[in-house]
């Protein structure tokens, strides 16, 4: 057979798999070199066939990962760009975000989760660390760590020259998680009264700390792919007074948006010209499904007006709390309030993960885990296809391991939650990311958990639950 028809054939053959479900998105398919094998043919026409079937949009390659096929048989519409108001509100979110954890515990199909699942971790591997970090620490760990763990320290920074970071290790403060780098940030820089400005939707841990501070919350406009608009923020800076902003800029909870390079360069520099300090919580960069990892805004600062926060909790270990910021210009009034605050950090922890990173574990794992959360996104989104309404808007993120989903404004999405814990399902609604009187028929998904049949059948009872509101 000539070798372009055979190649087409290979290409015919595999796309009727995937158009009669025997293959199905998400699967991965078989390597060139076994296509090879099982065809008889070249590398080169198996390579071919492939890359026909890339062009068509029914595959799609991830390096180091391989071939997955991506076929739906709808395409599914991204959620608009949101247009906040006016603040509407703290009561009503903290009701929700109580009654959302407190079901959680009578829920056995949980996609609501903040963090990947423990199952995803490496908990063995971690153990070993922790033994390890008892062995080579002087006091075996059970004496104050005022200044933080250096080796850490190094290692954090070494890694962020990985997205173009100037880090140097002594800049860095390790914290109790992300969540205290953020609140020392805040109480460093502001005080209440104050009005800072976030993305909408943003994480309701970030809005609740702001209003415990007694500070006024200015919620931006967000597109689900591109994250914050630029001008968008030049209007707020010119018009109003801004004490400080808080972004999530790579792979955003709940919104999955990764802010393009252009969008970060523009961003730095606007809230440098009007000297507003910018808080980057980078949490998800890490969770990339691509084979790079993507920029920061801290990779455009050049006056050290960006506050880099980050941690292990997402990535590695929730519970070990370790987390760091690397302040800039800042350092000294942070660094002074994290003192005031919690003098010490868990010396344990912070050698555990150390220890891990140094062995060259870490990017293994992140490896693994990256694959894992892109094929999940994948089962996810075929069965938004198969089993949610035809309307349904949702995200397609490029990284982390959440979903954004949109319904219309005929639907309500706490009415959607009510129903879905009577069955035993966990979904987290869109109000809960937002102090305004909006996202009232949003919600988010999290594919963070391992896939099963279990996972699918309680999409398919979601999906019947949208189509009955």
């Amino acid at each position: 057979m000539d070798k372009e028809l055979l190649y087409l054939q290979i290409a015919k053959d595999i796309e009727h798999q995937i158009r009669t479900g025997l293959l199905k998105t998400g699967d991965k398919l078989p390597s060139i070199r076994t296509i090879r094998q099982e065809r008889g043919v070249s590398m080169s026409t198996a390579t071919q066939a492939y890359i026909e079937l890339e062009s068509r949009g029914f595959i799609e390659s991830k390096p180091q990962s391989g071939f997955f096929v991506t076929y739906t048989k709808r395409v599914l519409q991204s959620p608009t760009t949101t247009e906040p108001v006016s603040v509407h509100g703290m009561e009503e979110i903290e009701d929700i975000i109580e009654t959302v954890y407190n079901n959680r515990k009578k829920c056995d199909t949980i996609l609501s989760m903040g963090t990947p699942s423990i199952e995803l971790l490496p908990v063995a591997k971690l153990n070993k660390s922790v033994v390890s970090a008892l062995r080579s620490l002087p006091d075996s760990g059970i004496g104050y760590d005022l200044r933080g763990n250096y080796k850490l320290k190094e290692l954090i920074a070494q890694r962020a020259m990985m997205w173009g970071g100037k880090i140097d290790a002594s800049e860095i403060i390790t914290t109790a998680g992300c969540m205290d780098a953020i609140a020392f940030s805040l109480l460093s820089l502001t005080k209440a009264g104050d009005t800072i400005i976030v993305e909408s939707p943003v994480y309701y841990g970030i809005l609740q700390l702001a209003k415990n501070i007694g500070l006024k919350v200015l919620e931006l406009p967000t597109n689900s792919i591109t994250g914050i608009e630029p001008d968008a923020l030049k209007k707020v800076l010119k018009s109003k007074k801004i004490s400080l902003c808080i972004l999530v800029s790579n792979y955003n909870n709940p919104y999955g948006s990764c802010m393009p390079d252009e969008n970060k360069k523009t961003v730095v520099k606007l809230l440098e010209h009007y000297g507003v300090p910018l808080v980057e919580d980078d949490e998800y960069g890490e969770f990339h499904f691509g084979n790079k990892r993507p920029s920061n805004c801290k990779t455009f600062d050049e006056s050290g007006n960006v506050i880099w926060c980050g941690s292990f909790s997402k990535t590695l270990a929730p519970g070990y709390r370790v987390g760091w910021v690397s302040a800039g210009k800042f350092h000294e009034k942070i660094s002074r309030t994290k003192s005031y605050h919690s003098l010490a950090c868990n010396s344990l922890a912070q050698e555990a993960i150390a220890n891990f990173i140094e062995n060259s574990r870490y990017d293994h794992h992140l490896r693994n885990l990256r694959r894992t959360l892109y094929n999940h996104s994948l089962q996810f989104l075929r069965c938004i296809t198969e089993y949610f309404p035809e309307d349904i808007k949702v995200s397609s993120p490029e990284g982390g391991f959440i979903l954004w989903v949109e319904m219309g404004k005929k639907r309500n999405a706490l009415e959607l939650y009510d129903k879905a814990v009577r069955k035993k399902i966990s979904i987290a609604p869109g109000r809960m990311y937002t102090l305004q009187n909006q996202y009232n028929d949003c919600f988010k998904l999290s594919f963070g958990m391992p896939w099963s049949p279990k996972i699918e059948q309680g999409l398919k009872t979601l999906g019947k639950l949208i189509h009955e509101l």
